[in-house]
């Protein structure tokens, strides 16, 4: 999984911060039990980052300059969002295929 440069700084943040990962990771969990669809959750994850990144990147000075700035466009945090559900929840065994 390729991350672009957002997320990887604030990827390597939180796993940098027991507090934060230990936040997110119950984070991400819950989510996807709730959810239920992969998919859904990556959503739903992708938001609640970028809320993060935008509170974080006002306090924390090595996300300041990621902060999202006025007119520019978003930056995607899909990847990180898909990354943490891989790394954190219990991959549900894939049905056989029918023969």
């Amino acid at each position: 999984m390729s991350l672009n440069r957002t997320e990887q700084r604030l990827f390597d943040y939180l796993m940098g911060q027991p507090d934060e990962r230990q936040h997110w990771l119950v984070k991400v969990q819950s989510i996807a039990a709730a959810l239920g669809d992969p998919h859904a959750a990556a959503m739903r994850l992708e938001t609640e980052l970028s809320y993060y990144l935008r509170e974080r990147s006002g306090v924390v000075t090595k996300l300041k300059d990621l902060e999202p700035r006025e007119g520019a466009g978003r930056t995607s945090l899909r990847n990180l969002a898909e990354h943490l559900l891989r790394l954190w929840v219990a991959q549900r065994p894939k049905k056989p295929a029918s023969a």
